[in-house]
C-alpha cells in the first residue's frame, strides 16, 4: 500500500474520533510546549549573560588598586596610591598582548541642573574606554584626547541620569554641576540596562580622567586601569605580563604581596552562564517527563484502537493486506498523532515564551534547533510508543480477528 494512502487512512481514523484524538495529542502538546518554553527562558538568560560579558569589555584585563597593611590592619581594595598614569602608559608600551588601556578614576557625586538634582557616580576615563567597554552614543559626541590633555569641564550622561536630570528637555549643550564642578554636557550614551548583578549600568556621568583626578578628587593616582587584550586566548598571558610589570615598577620584593588586584569578571559571568545552562537542562528534563506521559497516552489509545478494530484488521488481512501493511498503518496513525500534537506544542511553546518575556520582563530566545529537536522528538515518540500496538495488530490471526465481536 502506498504511503499517501496509508496517511490518508490514518487521518480519516483520527477525524472519526475527534475528542479522543484531541485528548491523546494534549499530552504531547503540553510536553513539547513545556520543553520549548523552558529552553527559551534558559537560552534567553544565557544570551543576557553573554551580552553582559560583551558590554563589560572586549577581552577585559581589569587592574584595580589594592589594599594596604597599616600596623597590621589591612584596608579595603582601592586604598593604595601606587597605581598611576605612568603605569597605564607602561602597560600599553611594554605589554604587546594588550591592545588598549584606559585609566579610571571614579567616585560618588551629587549632580544638579536648575532645580533638578540626582545622586550618582562619576567615572573619569579616556576616549579609548568606549572602545574597550562597547559604549555607543545616543546623541552628541565623545570628548576628545584634547579635552583629556587640558582637563576640560565636559561630560557625558548615562541614560538614567539624563532621564532624571532632564525629564522634559534636551541635555546637549547645557552646563551641569558635578559636585562643585561645572561641566558642559557634550553627549548622552545609549542605554545598557541592568547588569546580571542587578546594578544600573546607565546611572553615571563620564568625564575626562584628568578632570576627575585634578578637579574632583584632587589626587594623582588611579582607581583602575582597564585593558583590552589582543584576543581571548591572550588574556591569561597578558595578565601575567601586566602583573610582573607592575610589581617591577612598584619595587615589590618577592616576599611582598601585590599592591594591586587583577579582577576576573569573565570568570564570574562564565560561572553564571554555566549555572544557567545547568538549570535549563534540569528544568527541560523535568518538563520532558510530560512527553513520556504523552507517549504512554498514545500507546494506550493505540492499544484500545487495535481492540476496537480487530474485525477491520481481520477483513483487511483476509483480502490480501500483509503484516507489514497493518503495521505500517498503525505506526502511521501513532506518528501522525504525535506530529500534530508536536506542531501544536511548538505553537503553544512559542506563545508561552513570548508571554513570559512580556509579563516577567525576562528575555527569551527560541532557536530553530529547539523547534527541529521538538519535531524529531514527536516522531520518535510516535514510533517508540506506537511500535508495540502496531506489532500486536500485525500479528493478529485473520480467522480469529474475523470472529471477534
Amino acid at each position: 500500500m502506498e504511503w499517501h494512502a496509508v496517511l490518508r487512512m490514518a487521518l480519516r481514523v483520527m477525524a472519526r474520533n475527534k475528542l479522543r484524538t484531541l485528548l491523546t495529542m494534549l499530552g504531547i502538546t503540553i510536553g513539547i510546549a513545556a520543553v520549548i518554553c523552558t529552553v527559551a527562558i534558559g537560552q534567553g538568560g544565557q544570551a543576557m549573560i553573554r551580552a553582559q560579558m560583551e558590554a563589560l569589555g572586549t577581552n577585559l584585563v581589569w587592574v584595580e588598586a589594592g589594599g594596604r597593611n597599616v600596623n597590621g590592619v589591612r584596608t579595603g581594595n582601592g586604598a593604595t596610591k601606587t597605581l598611576t598614569v605612568e603605569d597605564n602608559l607602561a602597560i600599553r608600551r611594554d605589554v604587546p598582548l594588550i591592545a588598549l588601556t584606559a585609566p579610571n578614576v571614579d567616585g560618588p557625586a551629587q549632580i544638579a541642573y536648575g532645580n533638578q538634582n540626582w545622586y550618582t557616580r562619576y567615572r573619569g576615563i579616556p576616549p579609548d574606554y568606549f572602545a574597550i567597554a562597547h559604549w555607543q552614543m545616543a546623541e552628541g559626541s565623545l570628548f576628545s584626547d584634547s579635552d583629556v590633555e587640558r582637563a576640560a569641564g565636559v561630560c557625558l550622561l548615562g541614560n538614567t541620569v539624563a532621564e532624571n536630570l532632564f525629564p522634559h528637555g534636551d541635555p546637549l549643550g547645557t552646563t551641569i554641576r558635578v559636585g562643585a564642578l561645572p561641566c558642559q554636557v557634550v553627549g548622552t550614551l545609549a542605554p545598557k540596562g541592568l547588569s546580571v548583578t542587578g546594578m544600573d549600568q546607565d546611572d553615571f556621568v563620564m568625564l575626562p580622567y584628568t578632570t576627575a583626578m585634578k578637579k574632583l578628587k584632587g589626587r594623582p593616582w588611579l582607581d583602575d586601569i582597564f585593558c583590552s587584550a589582543v584576543s581571548t586566548d591572550a588574556m591569561g598571558p597578558a595578565e601575567n605580563q601586566v602583573s610582573r610589570l607592575l610589581r617591577s615598577r612598584h619595587h615589590l620584593l618577592a616576599s611582598q604581596p601585590d599592591d594591586f588586584n587583577i579582577r576576573h569578571p569573565q570568570d564570574l559571568f562564565a560561572a553564571q552562564q554555566e549555572t544557567s545552562r545547568t538549570l535549563t537542562l534540569m528544568f527541560a528534563s523535568i518538563a520532558s517527563v510530560s512527553l513520556l506521559v504523552g507517549g504512554i497516552g498514545i500507546m494506550n489509545i493505540m492499544l484500545v484502537s487495535v481492540t476496537e478494530r480487530t474485525r477491520e484488521i481481520g477483513v483487511r488481512m483476509a483480502v490480501g493486506a500483509t503484516e507489514q501493511d497493518v503495521q505500517r498503518q498503525f505506526l502511521t496513525e501513532s506518528v501522525s498523532l504525535s506530529l500534530v500534537g508536536g506542531a501544536a506544542g511548538v505553537v503553544l511553546g512559542v506563545a508561552a515564551s513570548s508571554s513570559v518575556s512580556r509579563l516577567l520582563d525576562w528575555p527569551t530566545l527560541i532557536s530553530a534547533t529547539s523547534i527541529v529537536v521538538a519535531a524529531a522528538c514527536s516522531v520518535l515518540i510516535g514510533i517508540f510508543f506506537g511500535y508495540y500496538p502496531a506489532q500486536k495488530a500485525s500479528r493478529l490471526d485473520p480467522i480469529e480477528a474475523l470472529r471477534y465481536e
